[in-house]
């Protein structure tokens, strides 16, 4: 017998409900083959085309590279994480290897911790000890990322520049087990790095400054305002709407309060799932929501989202569980 749209809509909506994984994500699949066989080609064309052409669209490739390797990270699109790992693991803005961002992206889920200037790897705030340790330099620098303008221009050199000097430290103590990961990180950079230069002709230096960089400052639009210190775990996330461009470039993870009760959702049924639970997680995040990134920009391109050091120094102690913070571990240890 042949499904109705009416049948084919309930099996969407009931999907979007439960989270429900298949055991192959076609549309995930599909876009992944697509974003490396873009990347190839885009890359490629440098030989051919403008570097004013080739820059930004290798820039926003590489901006839906992270927004997929966020999208492996949660279990998708297939129920094999080796076959998951594979497809996320290329690292195509060289600077971020897979495991690093998958573990403390992991950590960042656990929602009691949200914001925690020590706990939550993803917090843009400081404790108030560790605040007054800064130079003057890195005060200045840290007060101008918390504009929209600031996170966007400068916030993507800083923050790649202060991520690797602070993993070159643990590297060489070897905390976590770094050494391994990094090791395996460089040699999936060999042959990106290769391509890029030898067979494309790209210099490495514009590959970085003119791709890499900015790919990383389009990404900062989208975490510059997704968490905010609140009393309330629910609270601390935000959700940006009606973003019919950035939207599907991030994977619909504007969304945000959204992504962190259901992180299992894949990128394709956000938005059914969104519209069935709207009210409800507006009610409960306390309405943190935005209209669009244009709103954003509105409000905080030139001012501050929020303080710097946390309001209570840190987010107090509590049970770092609940229901989603639990998925979180769930799917560390499945993956």
């Amino acid at each position: 017998m042949t499904a109705t749209p009416a049948d084919r809509s309930e099996r969407s909506a009931r999907a979007a409900r439960t989270g429900h994984i298949a055991p192959i994500e076609a549309p995930t699949v599909f876009l992944v083959l697509a974003t490396y066989g873009g990347w190839l080609a885009i890359t490629w064309a440098y030989r051919y085309w403008p570097l004013a052409l080739v820059a930004p669209v290798t820039a926003v490739l590489l901006t839906l590279h992270s927004s997929l390797q966020h999208e492996i990270i949660h279990g998708h699109p297939t129920r094999n994480a080796r076959a998951n790992r594979l497809m996320g693991i290329v690292p195509l803005s060289l600077w971020l290897p897979f495991m690093v961002y998958r573990n403390e992206h992991l950590a960042h889920h656990l929602d009691a911790r949200i914001t925690d200037p020590l706990d939550d790897p993803e917090s843009f705030y400081w404790t108030p000890a560790d605040w007054a340790r800064r130079s003057s330099f890195n005060r200045a620098m840290l007060r101008i990322q918390q504009t929209l303008a600031g996170r966007v221009l400068i916030g993507s050199f800083w923050r790649i520049g202060m991520f690797l000097h602070k993993h070159l430290r643990s590297v060489i103590r070897n905390e976590g087990e770094l050494r391994a990961i990094w090791l395996e990180h460089l040699l999936w950079c060999v042959p990106v790095v290769a391509w890029v230069t030898l067979v494309c002709g790209i210099p490495l230096w514009m590959y970085v400054l003119a791709m890499v960089i900015p790919g990383n400052g389009i990404l900062l639009i989208r975490s510059f305002a997704e968490h905010r210190a609140r009393p309330a775990a629910r609270e601390r996330t935000a959700i940006v709407e009606g973003s019919r461009i950035l939207g599907p470039l991030f994977l619909f993870n504007n969304l945000h309060a959204l992504h962190h009760e259901a992180p299992m959702i894949p990128w394709y049924r956000y938005n059914a799932r969104y519209r069935l639970t709207r009210d409800r997680l507006i009610a409960e995040n306390g309405a943190l929501v935005y209209r669009t990134y244009f709103d954003l920009a509105r409000r905080f391109l030139f001012r501050p989202h929020d303080v710097i050091e946390h309001p209570d120094g840190r987010v107090p102690a509590q049970a770092a569980g609940g229901p989603h913070a639990r998925a979180a571990l769930d799917q560390a240890g499945n993956s």
